[in-house]
């Protein structure tokens, strides 16, 4: 039986209509469900789903259920996935560009870290796009300090701990303030605590309350020195194949979801703070000798990253300090 044309425009209409509305993207992050950025993310990915009136369906996998951190560049980079979501300084080996938010106190507070995240923008995206990923947008985490068991009030306190660590950038200070660095993903915290893998870690207030970090150490050493920041990547081949439309209301939830998340990042820090005193934890700034001591460190990190980032890192201290 021969098919009519006007039938058979109408069934290929009907079936690029159904393949619209079943692109589905699976997207790896790796932090608990109840983290802000988490939160923002599903934010972003139900924005995406009623933008483009469910023709793409972005199903956000969280706390490392589908890839872990070190493995969800490549995952991207290679398509794996066609989105994702993972620490900036985490690659910093691999790339000093991704460094720059991770430099102590090169840009202390929230408002110096959006600051450096602008300069440094338009290398980032290169960088990214050299490795096949657009950037859909960047997150800060809060300002990060120093769990211990005892009262810190020198780094020399610090000397002999096996200190939790989550780039090579924070690595690096582990090792200059006389500790061993111990590289811990945020959901094995707990685990590591409790068998005495770790017995210190350098994070934020936020990743300090989401793992209980009170069951473990009773003091935290407020620094506000950097802020790290995620990145949300595209795989580029996977969003060049969309519709104009489909990009542009991808561009556009990314915009709201990074204003969104600077906000929530600002008060997870207040929350989280309160949060670790609440549960029986000592927070409070370092003394002024500490500070200072902490500071001198971050010199000699400073130099050492621009030296491995060269002209990049110039160009984005010297956009940053608006020479």
């Amino acid at each position: 039986m021969k098919l009519k044309p006007i039938f058979l425009a109408f069934a290929a209409f009907a079936l690029a209509g159904t393949v619209q509305a079943q692109t589905k993207w699976d997207m790896p992050t790796p932090y608990p469900e109840s983290e802000f950025h988490t939160v923002n993310i599903k934010q972003f990915a139900e924005d995406v789903k009623k933008a483009t009136n469910g023709q793409i369906d972005i199903n956000v996998h969280a706390n490392g259920s589908l890839i872990k951190l070190p493995d969800i560049l490549r995952a991207v980079t290679t398509g794996q996935v066609p989105i994702g979501e993972f620490l900036l300084s985490a690659f910093g080996n691999e790339e000093p560009v991704f460094n720059a938010d991770s430099v102590p106190f090169l840009a202390a507070g929230f408002d110096n870290s959006f600051k450096l995240y602008q300069a440094q923008k338009p290398i980032l995206e290169k960088k990214l796009e050299g490795r096949g990923m657009l950037l859909l947008y960047s997150v800060a985490w809060p300002g990060q300090g120093f769990y211990s068991k005892n009262e810190l009030k020198s780094i020399d306190d610090l000397k002999g701990a096996k200190m939790r660590t989550y780039s090579p950038m924070t690595a690096r200070l582990v090792e200059l303030l006389g500790a061993s660095p111990v590289t811990i993903q945020v959901p094995e915290v707990p685990q590591a605590f409790a068998t005495g893998t770790m017995t210190a870690m350098v994070t934020s207030s936020a990743t300090g309350a989401s793992t209980k970090a009170w069951e473990f150490v009773k003091n935290y050493v407020t620094t506000g020195a950097w802020h790290p920041r995620n990145v949300v990547v595209v795989n580029n081949r996977a969003f060049q194949g969309l519709a104009a439309a489909q990009k542009k209301a991808i561009t556009d939830a990314a915009a709201v979801a990074e204003k969104r998340g600077w906000e929530l990042a600002r008060a997870r820090e207040t929350n989280a703070n309160k949060m670790l005193a609440d549960n029986g934890m000592t927070v409070h700034a370092p003394t002024p000798a500490m500070m200072a001591a902490l500071a001198k460190i971050g010199d000699t990190i400073s130099g050492e990253w621009l030296k491995a980032a060269g002209a990049d890192g110039e160009a984005i201290v010297k956009a940053y300090r608006g020479k």
